[in-house]
């Protein structure tokens, strides 16, 4: 069936596209939430330009949703509408086990009428690492919480040993509470590598952030 994606640029986000195709469902419109206030994604960071190369490569427009916080689940319902007008059935989401989510996922699409679909829902978060990195996904650590892990994880690419050294950290070894967010930039889904560079490391609100920019 033809279907929207909740697309983060991150790594539950890739592999619950890559499964959901696998199933034979057809994605035709990315939808990405923009903080407006930031002038990039919310949650992890991305400038409108990579998100618009990640566009590209994946073969899928992108609606962005440029959105304050008060507005965004209104917005973000918009946008789902939008998708179901342009033929739609379902939205994706790369959520795993964390019950709030699914409830606010949910209630989105009930709310105009599409199916939410969780390619990911009930799988063990290391084995949703391990297949991202079995299946030759390239992820980059782009912000980490300093509570758990230090800036030296910025821009490292996630590794099955990596993985490891966060879960010793006493994070989450797939970072679903927050403790790491990354970028996926190449993978089975992709057209092409997504061009990228990494802008100099700042720290804010007990984060760590790496910022990704387009390649000029």
């Amino acid at each position: 069936m033809k279907v929207a994606v909740s697309y983060s640029g991150g790594k539950e986000s890739a592999l619950s596209i890559y499964k959901a195709v696998n199933k034979g469902h057809d994605p035709i419109i990315l939808i990405t939430t923009f903080n407006i206030d930031a002038d990039r994604s919310h949650f992890h960071g991305l400038p409108e330009d990579v998100l618009k190369n990640a566009s590209k490569s994946l073969n899928t427009p992108l609606n962005l949703i440029k959105t304050s916080g008060e507005k965004y689940e209104k917005n973000f319902e918009k946008a789902l509408l939008e998708a179901k007008n342009q033929g739609a059935e379902a939205c994706i989401f790369g959520d795993i086990d964390i019950e709030e989510h699914l409830k606010w996922c949910s209630k989105r699409c009930e709310n105009v009428g599409i199916e939410p679909l969780f390619p990911l829902w009930g799988r063990s978060r290391k084995s949703v690492v391990h297949e991202l990195i079995d299946r030759d996904f390239i992820v980059n650590i782009t912000i980490v919480n300093s509570k758990y892990l230090s800036d030296d994880f910025l821009g490292q690419k996630l590794t099955k040993e990596l993985a490891d050294q966060i879960a010793a950290r006493g994070a989450d070894i797939c970072g679903e509470n927050g403790e790491y967010h990354t970028f996926v930039s190449d993978g089975p889904i992709f057209k092409q590598s997504i061009d990228f560079r990494f802008g100099e490391k700042f720290t804010k609100g007990g984060y760590a952030f790496l910022p990704v920019l387009s390649k000029k």
